[in-house]
């Protein structure tokens, strides 16, 4: 296919995904949720990445749910990792690794995760154990857990895989444990136009 063809599909798609990745409510209906990740606080504290978007589309698929991320305006051919995380911000809370984000060469990026996206996401540690240990730095894993009741995961985080392509968009190059190494960059996506406690996971009925 013409290169300039595929080029041009990949603005349009941009173009015509800015309605929603604008808007800062959830819209549940019909069984799908559709909301925008906004850039987080210090992406946008160190003006990088100035036409980062986002959107995400959360539908019922039988007894789970399938979760899709549209992104554009990233860095080319750069991997990113996707978490569903208690609140957007730091300190984070409970957090859940779903999976990689990889941008192609014009920095759109495309995902579908499978799991439970809805109002019954949560975790829960009935009672501390022994947890495997597997890496040991940069954030050496626990060992054991705490115990904590049922908690509620309503929001999304996407953060850089690499501190050094971070800072190579020119962003912060702080080490953060958001990937299966525990040595990814800092956040780049969030859902803080939502209240902490109300994350838009939250807006998707059972």
């Amino acid at each position: 296919m013409n290169k300039r063809i595929i080029a041009a599909g990949a603005v349009a798609l941009a173009t015509a995904g800015l309605g929603i990745a604008q808007t800062s409510t959830a819209d549940a209906g019909g069984g799908r949720l559709n909301f925008a990740l906004q850039r987080s606080p210090g992406v946008v504290a160190a003006g990088c990445l100035p036409y980062a978007s986002a959107r995400v589309t959360v539908k019922h698929d039988g007894a789970v749910e399938r979760m899709t991320v549209d992104a554009w305006g990233l860095p080319a051919n750069t991997e990113f990792d996707t978490f569903v995380i208690q609140v957007p911000n730091f300190p984070f809370g409970v957090s859940w690794y779903q999976g990689d984000l990889e941008t192609n060469r014009w920095g759109f990026a495309h995902q579908e995760y499978v799991g439970r996206f809805q109002q019954e996401t949560f975790a829960i540690a009935p009672n501390t154990a022994p947890a495997p240990s597997v890496h040991s730095s940069p954030t050496p894993d626990a060992t054991t857990n705490p115990a904590f009741g049922p908690i509620h995961t309503f929001h999304i985080g996407v953060w850089f895989n690499s501190p050094a392509d971070a800072t190579k968009a020119g962003c912060p190059g702080a080490t953060t444990p958001f990937n299966g190494e525990h040595n990814a960059g800092v956040q780049v996506f969030n859902t803080a136009q939502f209240p902490a406690t109300a994350g838009p996971l939250g807006n998707l009925k059972p």
